[in-house]
């Protein structure tokens, strides 16, 4: 079995002539036949461009095939790290999978951009509750309680950091798939047996089909979030929902809880705000759930839920291997 792409077209090629060849000669048979008179054409010379055409067929399919090389070659210095993008012009059989393999090159460099971002954004972030603790240790005392709030602080930022960095090269990785479902019963054990002192009812309505494009860790890191935060303000009932939007799915959270300010809706979202200053945590909860949501292509929005507290949505992109999409 022949392997190799161009081997395949020459022999293909070669077999295509020698049978054009057999039908011509056969033409010129017949119509010797019929026609006498033609029996003084001289084959030879009907040979001899035929010939002449076959090679100049060869030499075209050969220039055409050299764009080939021409990719590997590129390729190549991709690889090595000489050039960032795969330049030049292909056949139109070609130029689909070159233009695919330069966008998968883009979102790998987008990703890595993120990635290192985030991580001059954590050794910021860290530089003031460390001089605060640095501060602080020295006195001790009725300091321990500002210890506390800064090492808080400083787990946040690492959290909220190391997770978008880590889903900036999540996301960068094919044939990433998580069952939403399974992320949700899971998360809704532990919340129950955190709050088993409040006696929530959590009703779970997620199509056990539904997966996500996702890292698991990364959408356990949302709907933690969403799940905590709604877990929070529901005075007795929380409901958790999923449908299919085209190419995507939209997770809802919703609660009984008092609600939200529509002003206050797009505020909440971003780090370090707090609908309510004496709620506990820190305000990176749904800014969290944002920015991972932003990384993977989705989004986040909140609304008025039907159960009468806050709907958070959540939209993300759908697995190609779900079943039943």
């Amino acid at each position: 079995m022949i392997r190799s792409l161009r081997a395949r077209i020459l022999v293909a090629s070669a077999l295509w002539t020698l049978g054009l060849l057999g039908v011509m000669h056969f033409t010129m048979f017949f119509l010797a036949t019929l026609y006498p008179g033609l029996q003084r054409v001289r084959l030879h010379s009907l040979l001899v461009f035929a010939l002449a055409c076959m090679l100049a067929g060869f030499l075209y399919l050969r220039s055409g095939l050299s764009r080939f090389s021409d990719l590997r070659a590129r390729l190549t210095a991709v690889r090595e790290g000489h050039e960032h993008r795969i330049e030049g012009v292909y056949p139109t059989e070609i130029q689909p999978l070159v233009n695919e393999l330069n966008a998968l090159l883009a979102h790998r460099e987008e990703a890595v951009r993120r990635a290192l971002a985030k991580a001059g954004d954590l050794a910021h972030g860290l530089k003031t509750p460390l001089a605060v603790i640095a501060h602080e240790s020295d006195r001790l005392g009725d300091s321990a309680a500002v210890i506390r709030q800064q090492i808080e602080r400083m787990q946040r930022q690492i959290d909220f950091h190391l997770a978008h960095a880590r889903a900036a090269g999540s996301a960068a990785t094919l044939g990433a798939r998580s069952s939403i479902s399974e992320s949700v019963d899971a998360l809704i054990r532990t919340l129950q047996r955190l709050h088993a002192d409040r006696g929530l009812t959590i009703d779970a309505r997620v199509s056990p089909s539904h997966a996500l494009r996702v890292q698991r860790e990364d959408l356990d890191e949302m709907l933690g979030n969403l799940l905590d935060n709604a877990c929070k303000w529901a005075k007795s009932r929380i409901a958790v929902g999923s449908m299919v939007n085209g190419e995507r799915i939209v997770i809802t959270v919703d609660d009984d809880g008092p609600g939200l300010d529509p002003a206050l809706r797009e505020a909440v979202l971003q780090r370090g705000v707090r609908a309510d200053e004496a709620a506990p945590g820190t305000g990176f909860g749904l800014a969290i759930v944002r920015d991972l949501a932003e990384v993977y292509g989705g989004s986040i929005a909140l609304a008025t839920s039907p159960l009468g507290g806050v709907s958070a949505r959540l939209e993300l992109p759908a697995s190609l291997w779900s079943g039943g999409l």
